[in-house]
C-alpha cells in the first residue's frame, strides 16, 4: 500500500510511501520553513531551518531529509522547534552583510518605499511611483511640499556630494498623477464596521484613509471649517497651495469616507456618543494650543502665539477672515519651522522690521536651513543668544521686549551646550507684535475621559495605539511626547489603522516594528561614483515672492526629475519583497547582534554576465550550485574553500558556457535571497 497516514500538528494527513514530511506538510497546506529545498533538486539539508520535533524521537529532525512513515506524529510548532530555528536564523544573518532597506525609507516616520518610488520616477513611471508612495502615504502632494524629509539626512548620495532631492521628486510625481491619471485604491468588501476619526489632519486623514481601504465605514469629525488640519491652518499657502490639499482630501472623500466639519466635540457631540455609535475611534486632534514663554507681559495686545497667528493668517488667505494687526515692526521668539512660517508671514503681510529671537546659535536652530536662508533673503532679522525676559507694554499693548543676553554653557550628557543667562546684560527691542512659537501642546477639552500623561498629552501605547477607554486608539501630535513633523504622524495613524483593522476583525495585533538587515558604509566605499549635482527646486524670486502668499517653488520639469532620480545609489535590496531570509529573520525575531563577529564580505561582480553577484548576502544554500548542475545540467557554479570562508564561484571555460548561463537564470528564480540579481 502507497498511502500513509501521519498527524502534523494535530492535523490527521494523508501522505505517500516514500515521500519526506516536508513534502506531506506542504501537500496539507502545513507550513515548514526552509531556505535549501527546491523540489527540482536533490535533498542537501544545508540551512537547518525545516527541524521537528517527531514524538518519541529524543532528537529534532529535519523535515526535507526525513522520509514520513505511517503513524508518524510530527510538531512543527514547539518551543523546541522555534529555538532551534532561531539559532539558526541568527547564525545566517550573523554573516550576512546586505541592507533590507534603503537608509532613507528606515529614516522615513512613515516606511515610505523612496528608494522605489525614486527608481520609478527614474525609468518614468510616475503612476506607479504614487501608487508606491500611498502604500503609506495618502497625501503625496501636500507632504512632498512641506515634510523636512528625514530621509534625506540619511541619504548615502551625500556621501558622494549630496543627497537626492527626495521630497521634491514625491511632490513632482505626486503633481503629475493629479494633473493626468490619479490612482485609486482598490477597496476590500464592506466589513460592515464603522470607525469614528477625531481630528481631520494628517493623522486623521491618514486613519480614514486606510480604514476605509480595508472595508470599513469611516466618519471624519473636525472642529475646524475644512479638512486638513495644520497643513491647512498651520502651514502656510506659499508653502503649501490650499488648491493642492482640498484635492488630495477630495481624493479620499470620494473613497466613500464621510466628513463632518465643524463638530467639536464636548460642544456638538460628546465622545460617550461617539463611542456608543461606532465600533471604535481613532483621535488624531492635534495640538493646536501654543506652549508659554512664562515671561512677563504675555497677556498684552499685540502677543501672539504662533499657531494662532498662522491659523489667522490662514483665515485671511482663504477670504473667511481680516489679515491680523500685526504693525510694522514684529519679533518672532523660536527657532524652528513655526517660526520660520511665522516670520516670513509676517514679512507678506506687510511688516516693516521682522526679527527672530532665538536662545542658541544658528546652527542649534532646529529649523532647516533653506527656510532660514529663504528668511534671510525676505529680509528677517535674526537676533541669536538672546531670549524674552519681558514683553513691555503701553496702555495695554505691546511696545517693547526686553531680551536677556544669553551664552552657550558646558555640553551637558548629551554633548548639547545649554543657553545660560549672562548676568546683568540685557537688550531692548521696540515691537508692536511679539510672536511666541517655541511649541505647541493639545487642547483636550472634550476628552476629560481619556488619560493623559504628565505633560496633558493623550496617553496611548506606542505599539497598540490603544488609550485608556476601549475601542478608542490615538495617534500623532495629540499624544505622548507632543507635535512632531506631520510624516511622523502620518506613520503612526498608518500603523494604528492595521491595529485598529484587527481589532475590528476581534483580533489583538499591536504594530511591531519588522527586523531588517541594516550595513554601515563608509564614504571610501563609494569613492568610485561620479559626481552629479543635486537638482535644484525652481524658486521665485525674495523680492517677487515676499509680498504675496503663492507657492514659491515651482517644481522640477520631467527631464529635471528623471536625472535627479538616476543619482539614486538603490542601496536596499532589490529582492527585500520576495526574501525568505528576511521573512523567516522577522518571524523568529532574531537577534543575531549577539553572535556578532566577523563577517565574509565580498564585492559584487557579474562574471555571470546577466547575473550579478553579491557574495556578502550568499548564505550557502547551495541552491544555485545544484540547480545549475541538476536542472540546467551546466555544473557552471560550484563551492570554492572550507570552513568559515567558503564561497561560491563561476567558472566558464567556453563562449558556449556564457551564451548559456546568459540566457538561463534558474539560479536567481531559486535564491532565497538577495544574492543574485538579474540584469537586465
Amino acid at each position: 500500500m502507497d498511502e500513509i497516514k501521519l498527524i502534523i500538528d494535530g492535523k490527521s494527513v494523508v501522505g505517500k510511501k516514500g515521500d519526506t514530511v516536508l513534502k506531506i506538510a506542504k501537500e496539507n497546506g502545513i507550513e515548514i520553513p526552509t531556505l535549501c529545498h527546491s523540489e527540482a533538486v536533490k535533498v542537501y539539508g544545508a540551512c537547518g531551518l525545516c527541524t521537528v520535533e517527531l514524538e518519541g524521537s529524543p532528537k529534532l529532525l529535519r523535515a526535507c531529509a526525513t522520509v514520513a512513515a505511517d503513524g508518524m506524529v510530527i510538531h512543527t510548532n514547539t518551543e523546541r522547534v522555534r529555538r532551534s530555528r532561531k539559532i539558526a536564523l541568527e547564525l545566517l544573518m550573523s554573516d550576512h552583510h546586505g541592507d533590507c532597506k534603503g537608509p532613507c525609507t528606515l529614516n522615513c516616520p512613515a516606511g515610505t518605499d523612496c528608494q522605489g518610488y525614486v527608481k520609478l520616477i527614474a525609468d518614468g513611471d510616475y503612476h506607479g511611483a504614487v501608487k508606491l508612495i500611498k502604500e503609506k502615504l495618502p497625501l503625496p502632494a501636500s507632504i512632498g511640499r512641506v515634510c523636512p524629509h528625514p530621509c534625506e539626512t540619511a541619504c548615502r548620495r551625500k556621501m558622494v556630494e549630496e543627497p537626492i532631492s527626495i521630497a521634491h521628486l514625491k511632490f513632482f510625481a505626486a503633481d503629475r498623477d493629479l494633473e493626468e491619471n490619479t490612482f485609486v485604491p482598490e477597496i476590500a468588501p464592506e466589513s460592515g464596521k464603522k470607525v469614528a476619526i477625531i481630528g481631520g489632519g494628517p493623522a486623521g486623514l491618514t486613519a480614514a484613509y486606510f480604514l476605509r481601504v480595508k472595508g470599513h465605514a469611516v466618519t471624519v469629525f473636525d472642529a475646524m471649517p475644512k479638512m486638513g488640519g495644520m497643513l491647512r491652518y498651520g502651514i502656510p499657502s506659499y508653502r503649501l497651495s490650499k488648491d493642492v490639499l482640498d484635492r488630495e482630501v477630495k481624493e479620499i472623500r470620494d473613497l466613500g469616507v464621510e466628513m463632518k466639519n465643524g463638530v467639536k466635540i464636548g460642544r456638538d457631540i460628546t465622545l460617550d456618543e461617539i463611542r456608543a455609535e461606532y465600533d471604535a475611534v481613532f483621535i488624531g486632534i492635534g495640538a493646536w494650543k501654543s506652549s508659554s514663554m512664562r515671561c512677563k507681559g504675555e497677556d498684552l495686545v499685540g502677543v501672539w502665539g504662533g499657531i494662532d497667528f498662522l491659523r489667522e493668517v490662514s483665515f485671511f488667505n482663504s477670504g473667511d477672515g481680516d489679515a491680523p494687526e500685526i504693525g510694522k515692526t514684529v519679533a518672532v521668539v523660536g527657532g524652528g519651522n513655526t517660526a520660520m512660517d511665522a516670520c516670513r508671514s509676517a514679512v507678506r503681510l506687510g511688516a516693516e522690521k521682522v526679527y527672530v529671537i532665538y536662545r542658541r546659535t544658528r546652527s542649534e536652530m532646529p529649523a532647516e536651513d533653506i527656510e532660514i536662508e529663504e528668511a534671510m533673503e525676505e529680509g528677517v532679522e535674526f537676533k541669536f543668544l538672546c531670549n524674552p525676559s519681558e514683553i513691555i507694554g503701553e496702555d495695554g499693548k505691546v511696545k517693547s521686549v526686553k531680551l536677556q543676553i544669553m551664552e552657550l554653557g558646558e555640553p551637558d550628557a548629551g554633548g548639547r551646550r545649554s543657553p545660560v543667562p549672562v548676568e546683568g546684560k540685557f537688550e531692548y527691542l521696540d515691537v508692536d507684535t511679539v510672536i511666541c512659537a517655541i511649541g505647541q501642546t493639545i487642547s483636550a477639552e472634550g476628552f476629560e475621559a481619556v488619560e493623559k500623561t504628565q505633560r496633558g498629552m493623550i496617553c496611548a501605547d506606542e505599539n497598540s495605539f490603544r488609550t485608556s477607554l476601549e475601542g478608542v486608539f490615538a495617534g500623532g501630535d495629540a499624544t505622548n511626547r507632543g507635535a512632531s513633523i506631520a510624516i511622523a504622524a502620518i506613520g503612526e495613524a498608518n500603523k494604528a489603522a492595521s491595529v485598529i483593522d484587527a481589532y475590528l476583525c476581534g483580533m489583538d495585533v499591536p504594530y511591531r516594528k519588522p527586523f531588517v538587515s541594516e550595513t554601515v558604509v563608509t564614504p571610501d566605499m563609494l569613492s568610485d561614483r561620479e559626481k552629479a549635482p543635486r537638482a535644484k527646486m525652481p524658486v521665485r524670486s525674495a523680492i517677487d515672492r515676499k509680498c504675496d502668499f503663492n507657492e514659491i517653488y515651482l517644481g522640477l520639469s520631467e527631464e529635471e526629475a528623471r536625472r535627479e532620480a538616476a543619482r539614486c545609489l538603490s542601496c536596499g535590496c532589490h529582492d527585500y519583497g520576495e526574501c525568505k531570509l528576511i521573512k523567516y529573520a522577522d518571524d523568529y525575531r532574531v537577534e543575531p547582534a549577539r553572535l556578532a563577529g566577523a563577517k565574509n564580505i565580498a564585492k559584487k561582480e557579474q562574471s555571470l554576465v546577466s547575473i550579478e553577484r553579491d557574495g556578502s548576502k550568499c548564505i550557502l544554500c547551495g541552491l544555485c550550485v545544484r540547480v545549475c548542475d541538476e536542472v540546467a545540467k551546466k555544473g557552471l557554479l560550484g563551492l570554492v574553500g572550507r570552513g568559515f570562508s567558503t564561497v561560491v564561484k563561476a567558472e566558464f571555460n567556453t563562449p558556449d558556457a556564457i551564451s548559456g548561463c546568459a540566457s538561463c537564470h534558474l539560479c536567481v528564480d531559486e535564491c532565497p535571497t538577495g544574492a543574485l540579481k538579474f540584469l537586465k
